[in-house]
Order: structure tokens, then sequence, then C-alpha cells
């Protein structure tokens, strides 16, 4: 079973930066995604960033500019560097690795922006 751990979270004024991580145990070949997901009170689910093993990114409309997602393939780990963030911000942030058809999740990290 592959274990998702996600860090980094915590509580930031408008304007700060924070950066997450996320961590897999697994041992994957050749095509795979991961992605940062974020969850807020009463919402949906949704899309952040997304980023392909070969490199290919993808932002929400939200997000670009501010986010950048990036990955660290010799360990593992991949980022997702927040920056201008905004009180609407504010939400569970979840990874996830989707290999063969199979989604891992991480068990979320809490991101709060408020002054």
């Amino acid at each position: 079973q592959v274990q998702v751990v996600e860090s980094g979270g915590g509580l930031v004024q408008p304007g700060g930066s924070l950066r997450l991580s996320c961590a897999h145990s697994g041992t994957f070949f050749g095509f795979y995604i991961m992605a940062w997901y974020r969850q807020a009170p009463g919402k949906q689910r949704e899309l952040v960033a997304a980023v392909t093993s070969g490199g290919i990114t993808n932002y929400a409309d939200f997000v670009k500019g501010r986010f950048t997602i990036s990955r660290d393939n010799t360990e593992n780990t991949m980022y997702l560097q927040m920056n201008s963030l905004k009180p609407e911000d504010t939400a569970v942030y979840y990874c996830k690795y989707n290999y063969r058809a199979l989604d891992y999740w991480g068990q979320g990290t809490q991101v709060t922006v408020s002054s």
C-alpha cells in the first residue's frame, strides 16, 4: 500500500507564503500524475495544480501566478509553493498521486489565511 503524507500547513497572514510538501512511499515507473487539491468548509474538493512525471504543469485559474507546483523525483516528493495568500485560500490541502489508474491520497494539511 502506498502511503502519502502532506506537511507544511499552518496559519499565515494575508499576503504571506507557505510551502507544502507531499511524500509518497511507492515506486512509480513510467507515467504518473501528481496533484494538489483543496477543500474549504461547505465546498467541494477542487483541483489546485498538477504536474505529470514528464514535468507538464496545470494550474487552476484562481492560483495562477501565485502558486507553483514542483517535484523531486529522487526523493519521491512534490511541493506546492504558495505566495500572496488570500483568506479565500483557506482550506484543507490534499495531495494525490495517480499511477496506473489508481489514486493515492494524503490525509490533508490545514492552511488558514487570516490576520
